[in-house]
C-alpha cells in the first residue's frame, strides 16, 4: 500500500480519489491537507477527467482531524502566535475550498464513520452518498472547538438552517437514514461494493454529458447560491452567450436525430 494519504486512479473519465491512511482511520494530518491542495488543481486541469469520486480504504471513511498530530498547532500564545494560528486555519480552509472550486463534479462515497473534518470535506462536494451503516458528526462541538473548515457555512445551504443548527450545536451522531431524509446525502447503499457501484454509475452518467456544460452547470449553481437568483440569472445568460453554439451542442442535435448516443468532446 502507498504511503501517500491520497491516491488517485483514473479510468473512463472518472478519477477515483482514495483516502489512504486506513491504519489511522484516515484521520487528517498536515500531509493530507497539503495533498488536497496539490491534487485538486491537477484534477481540475486534466481533460481526461470529467468527474471525481472520493472514497476511502479501511474501516472508516475518516475520523476527522488527527488531533494528536495537530496538538502543537493549538499553541497560539501572544499576538504573533494567534495571527499565525489564524493563517494556518485559513490554509486548511483552502484545502477544502479547492474541492468546491474544482470545475469537475465531486461525488463523495462514504462508509462507516465520517467525523468532524470529514463533514467539512463532504459539504464541499457536489453529491454525497453513503452505506447504510454510515455515521456522521460535527464532532468539533463535542471537543470544545468551533468547526472552521466550511461545515457551518455550507451545511445550511444543503439541509436548511434548522437542521444544520441542531447538528452543529449538539455535535451528535446522525445516521445515513437521517442524512438521506434531510438531503445531506442522495443515495444509501447496502454495503461498500454496492456503494462504489452506484457511485461509478452516477459518475459515468455525468461523464457521458458534455464536460464543458457540466462544469458550467456547477459553476452557475455555486455562483447563484452565493449571489442570489437575479445575479445568478444574469451570470448564466453570460455563460451561455459565451459558450453557445458549441460542437457539443451540434453533436447533441445530430445524435438525437440519428437516434444514437452522443459522443461529447468538450468543444
Amino acid at each position: 500500500m502507498s504511503d501517500d494519504p491520497l491516491v488517485v486512479k483514473v479510468e473512463n473519465y472518472i478519477a477515483w480519489l482514495t483516502l489512504n491512511r486506513p491504519e489511522k482511520r484516515n484521520t487528517m494530518t498536515a500531509d493530507f491537507f497539503v495533498k488536497l491542495r496539490e491534487i485538486f488543481p491537477q484534477l481540475d486541469a486534466d481533460p481526461a477527467i470529467r468527474v471525481v469520486v472520493i472514497k476511502a480504504e479501511g474501516k472508516s471513511f475518516t475520523g476527522g482531524l488527527d488531533v494528536v498530530a495537530a496538538a502543537g498547532a493549538f499553541d497560539s500564545s501572544g499576538a504573533d502566535g494567534r495571527d499565525r494560528f489564524k493563517r494556518e486555519i485559513m490554509l486548511l480552509q483552502d484545502s477544502i475550498n479547492v474541492i468546491e472550486a474544482c470545475r469537475k463534479p465531486v461525488i463523495a462515497a462514504v462508509h462507516s464513520h465520517c467525523i468532524g473534518g470529514g463533514v467539512d470535506m463532504l459539504c464541499a462536494c457536489d453529491i454525497r452518498m453513503a452505506t447504510a451503516d454510515a455515521i456522521f458528526s460535527i464532532r468539533e462541538t463535542k471537543m470544545a472547538m468551533v468547526a472552521d473548515l466550511g461545515t457551518l457555512q455550507r451545511l445550511p445551504t444543503i439541509v436548511g438552517w434548522g437542521r444544520a443548527r441542531e447538528l452543529a450545536l449538539t455535535g451528535r451522531n446522525f445516521t445515513a437514514a437521517e442524512a438521506l431524509a434531510m438531503g445531506f446525502i442522495t443515495h444509501v447503499a447496502a454495503d461498500r461494493p454496492a456503494l462504489y457501484l452506484e457511485a461509478g454509475r452516477l459518475a459515468a452518467e455525468i461523464a457521458a454529458c458534455s464536460p464543458v456544460t457540466v462544469q458550467n452547470v456547477k459553476e452557475v449553481m455555486n455562483y447563484s447560491r452565493d449571489h442570489g437568483i437575479n445575479a445568478g440569472l444574469e451570470y448564466v445568460a453570460q455563460k451561455n452567450a459565451a459558450i453557445l453554439p458549441s460542437e457539443d451542442v451540434m453533436e447533441a442535435f445530430q445524435s438525437f436525430i440519428q437516434k444514437r448516443p452522443a459522443n461529447f468532446t468538450g468543444k
